[in-house]
């Protein structure tokens, strides 16, 4: 039985199932592992991770007495918490798209290639100690927010399919995008996009000074390591601060965008509204694509699992606010999800199917666009079709979010490219 205790509770002889929070707070490689040894136990005491999920099947238990929250108690919060995500009166309609998919698609291509090489060399300035080429990062922004305005999907489910050697480049280039299309679901003017964009092209630019086998370490980083990891966020403030014509709020984000609601994040360990909006902003951009993103050390997670399990550390982690706005621009399915469907057509289309997410619909927000291609009752793949969910008379309902590593699927994004 899976259940969630505090840090303080665990005990060697306990199955760690997860660690509750953002893997890149902790200086673990996996989720999931025997607790053996007192090193790695106070490696987790020592971290910011306050919660664990314990699998009492595969460890020791927890005694009676001791407080815990079950997988049904945590579905219940999340789903309300998606479910206030999804009808959040103060926040505008998420913005409708000028252009298709498919069409800003082949744009978003293009911007994303030019976009690695202008992060390259930004980076490879800093690291020789010249200042960046600020001309040519806001030339990128006003790239990119023209797409976002196109069409948001396009250019952010473009840059999540970076491979992990061009992470730490590419996650700029994403975050950047995620920034813009946010400051605009909340509702910010011209001049607060262009700079909470600004604010994500360069949040991680003090790991132009991480060496590069910390930083592109495939197992697990030493006390030492995470420590060398953490401290990014002040060189790149280092870096940038003496630099003219930068906005205030992009270094804000760059020294701050660590921080967490309930501080406990780094580096001054700001809570509340001592984080401003634009780093809270930063916080919840930079982990989403963190997290669907193959890395080095562990491949990315499903776009609708990312914004689930973002959704159990939001007042924790995320200004919950902020956060409903991201789900909002993003919508609680985005593009790439895979999906458990059950369809009432009659026929090869009956029954359970699996189906990935190829484009949101502008009526509903938890109705998007899907392509079907797997029985999961047959046990087969089936032709591809496209249902939008959000018309009244598809036959397809969507049963729950599905886990692409449970099944031996290859290349699950060509599917939504192809459909594009």
């Amino acid at each position: 039985m899976l259940k969630c205790i505090n840090v303080d509770r665990l005990e060697l002889g306990m199955w760690i199932e997860e660690l509750r929070g953002s893997w890149m707070d902790h200086p673990f490689w996996r989720d999931s592992f025997f607790l053996d040894s007192r090193e790695d136990l106070e490696r987790i005491l020592a971290s910011s991770v306050r919660e664990v999920w314990i699998d009492t099947d595969k460890g020791m238990d927890v005694p009676a007495n001791v407080p815990v929250t079950t997988v049904r108690e945590t579905a219940a919060r999340v789903a309300q918490q998606m479910a206030a995500s999804a009808s959040t009166p103060p926040l505008p309609p998420r913005l409708k798209p000028t252009e298709p998919l498919h069409a800003e698609l082949k744009r978003a291509a293009h911007i994303c290639a030019q976009a690695k090489d202008t992060v390259v060399s930004m980076f490879q300035e800093a690291r020789m100690g010249h200042a960046i080429d600020t001309g040519s990062a806001r030339h990128l922004v006003e790239q990119i927010s023209h797409s976002i305005n196109r069409n948001a999907s396009a250019l952010i489910s473009m840059a999540r399919l970076k491979e992990a050697d061009d992470y730490t480049y590419m996650h700029s280039v994403a975050v950047c995008a995620l920034m813009i299309a946010l400051a605009r679901q909340l509702g910010l003017d011209d001049q607060q996009t262009e700079a909470a964009g600004m604010a994500g092209l360069l949040h991680d630019l003090g790991k132009a000074s991480t060496p590069k086998e910390v930083l592109d370490k495939p197992g697990q980083l030493t006390e030492q390591e995470f420590a060398i990891m953490r401290d990014h966020p002040v060189k790149g403030y280092e870096i940038l601060r003496e630099m003219r014509n930068l906005p205030p709020e992009a270094l804000d984000v760059v020294l701050h965008h660590h921080e967490k609601v309930d501080g406990s994040g780094y580096p001054r360990g700001l809570k509340g509204e001592e984080i401003s909006l634009y780093a809270k902003m930063g916080a919840v951009c930079d982990v989403y694509d963190a997290i669907t993103s193959n890395r080095p050390y562990k491949a990315g997670w499903d776009p609708a699992e990312s914004l689930h399990k973002m959704a159990e550390w939001a007042g924790g982690h995320f200004d919950p606010r902020v956060f409903q706005a991201f789900v909002k621009s993003l919508g609680i399915y985005p593009i790439g999800s895979l999906l458990r469907l059950n369809s009432s057509s009659p026929g090869a289309l009956s029954g359970l199917m699996l189906g990935i997410v190829v484009d949101q619909s502008e009526r509903a927000l938890t109705k998007p666009i899907i392509r079907t291609f797997y029985s999961v009752e047959r046990d087969r793949r089936i032709p591809p079709q496209t249902f939008n969910l959000s018309t009244l008379d598809c036959p397809v309902r969507i049963v729950s979010r599905e886990n692409p590593a449970n099944w031996n699927f290859s290349n699950l994004d060509k599917l939504w490219l192809e459909a594009a």
